[in-house]
């Protein structure tokens, strides 16, 4: 069975199955997202992109951003960065603010929220708001080879009315000096970051430049793919990183919108959306499909 034929089986089991996950109801934009939809995107090494599903259906990528956000910043500062954030799982949710205060304003990692906030300020420092988003969107566009890329102003809006857990975290960040820039202009840079909206075509496109595929545009070095790659493997699913390499062996970033891009290093990068999410706040059926593809191709960066 070729790939683009396997692509249809996911596809039509997933929603045979029809077990969903609930939606981010805590983002009001997002609550009122059907949750029984499924669209994934293959692009390969040869530049093909091999698609099912409502692939071409534009969602909000939340946390996917901060791969793209990651970048732009190990590209400007390098190894700097790692002075302000760890490397490690952090093994709570997300959005806690528990291992801030027991290791004193250093985030575990910078795919949590805590990390994140900390790598937006630093890409604002010495710039606006506008400036810094315009960054992030470039790098994505650049990506993807794709202009039509835009930020959801509503899914943006939503986020600063409600992300008081967000707006927390950047406070005490700030308490412990690890964090340079206003609060506010941190928080609200940081939810138009994670309000851009892409299909699963686009966003596996981007991903071509984590993967280091060699049809990819040549804007990260290998180095910086490796270390992307393996914060990716490690912390990329929250508290539920250990679960999610145990099933699927492969790096991978996902987002509460119901993203998820899952790299195959030199051979693929691969987006999944499906709005459902399980209780670690992860795609639930974009997380069997990834198994079920890496059961189907091998790809594996365990051999």
């Amino acid at each position: 069975m070729t790939l683009e034929r396997f692509l249809q089986d996911p596809d039509r089991d997933i929603r045979k199955a029809a077990d969903w996950g609930k939606v981010a109801d805590y983002i009001p934009e997002l609550a009122g997202v059907a949750p029984d939809q499924f669209g994934i995107a293959v692009a390969l090494a040869d530049g093909q992109v091999l698609t099912a599903g409502q692939a071409d259906r534009g969602f909000s990528i939340q946390s996917v951003s901060k791969v793209f956000a990651l970048a732009c910043v190990l590209g400007r500062i390098g190894e700097q960065l790692w002075l302000r954030v760890g490397r490690e799982p952090s093994g709570d949710r997300f959005d806690s603010i528990l291992l801030l205060e027991q290791e004193k304003g250093r985030p575990r990692n910078p795919f949590i929220n805590a990390g994140a906030i900390v790598v937006t300020d630093q890409l604002l420092t010495g710039r606006s708001p506008q400036q810094t988003l315009a960054e992030i969107l470039g790098f994505v566009r650049a990506a993807a080879e794709d202009d039509d890329i835009h930020i959801d102003k509503a899914v943006a809006r939503s986020e600063a009315r409600t992300g008081y857990r967000n707006a927390a975290l950047a406070h005490y960040l700030r308490s412990f000096g690890n964090l340079r820039n206003p609060p506010d202009h941190v928080i609200g840079t940081y939810v138009h970051q994670c309000a851009i909206e892409m299909s699963c075509i686009q966003l596996a496109r981007a991903g071509r430049v984590i993967a280091g595929l060699s049809c990819a545009p040549a804007l990260l070095a290998p180095v910086k793919q490796r270390r992307i790659n393996a914060l990716m493997m490690t912390c990329g699913q929250y508290d539920g990183s250990g679960n999610f390499a145990f099933r699927v062996g492969m790096p991978a970033k996902s987002g509460v919108g119901g993203g998820l891009l899952v790299i195959a290093p030199g051979k693929a990068s691969i987006a999944i959306w499906s709005p459902g999410l399980d209780g670690w706040g992860n795609s639930q059926m974009g997380t069997l499909a990834a198994e079920r593809l890496a059961e189907f191709t091998g790809w594996s960066v365990f051999g």
